[in-house]
């Protein structure tokens, strides 16, 4: 079922912010905690310190009424660098990949893609872009390819 979610980054302190929330709100979070050392590599991506492999790559607390808050660690391996401002996408979980494709372009019409939109390693059909006014953007897709 479509849905949508808060994605919130950090530099380094991201598992402490989400076991902060997760006192407050309850819960477990889906999926447990991945990790950056869990990730196979990446072309074109430089090789990931041994000090962010135990960063967190995603985690996720459902808050209220359904809603999701998810969250990342962003190392400097990676090349973003989280401003105050720059550290929280509006994540969209359409249920089709022509509805994400869809979504995608025209959010991203006028803006900057951040990530096209491509088979990701977790399985996942993923891209991210800023839209025209500075809104960040991620989608998740979970339908199959084909």
């Amino acid at each position: 079922m479509a849905s949508v979610g808060t994605y919130l980054n950090f530099t380094d302190n991201t598992e402490e912010v989400f076991y902060f929330y997760k006192s407050i709100f309850g819960g477990e979070f889906i999926g447990g905690i991945m990790r950056f050392g869990g990730a196979p590599p990446m072309d074109g991506m430089p090789p990931m310190p041994e000090s962010d492999k135990n960063l967190v790559m995603h985690v996720a607390l459902e808050i209220t009424g359904g809603h999701q808050l998810m969250g990342s660690d962003s190392p400097a391996f990676m090349g973003f660098k989280v401003n105050m401002g720059n550290n929280v996408h509006i994540n969209l979980q359409p249920d089709t990949r022509s509805e994400t494709e869809r979504l995608f372009k025209e959010l991203s019409a006028g803006g900057v893609v951040t990530m096209e939109l491509e088979d990701a390693f977790w399985g996942d059909y993923f891209g991210s872009c800023t839209d025209k006014f500075g809104v960040n953007w991620m989608f998740a897709c979970t339908e199959p390819a084909g």
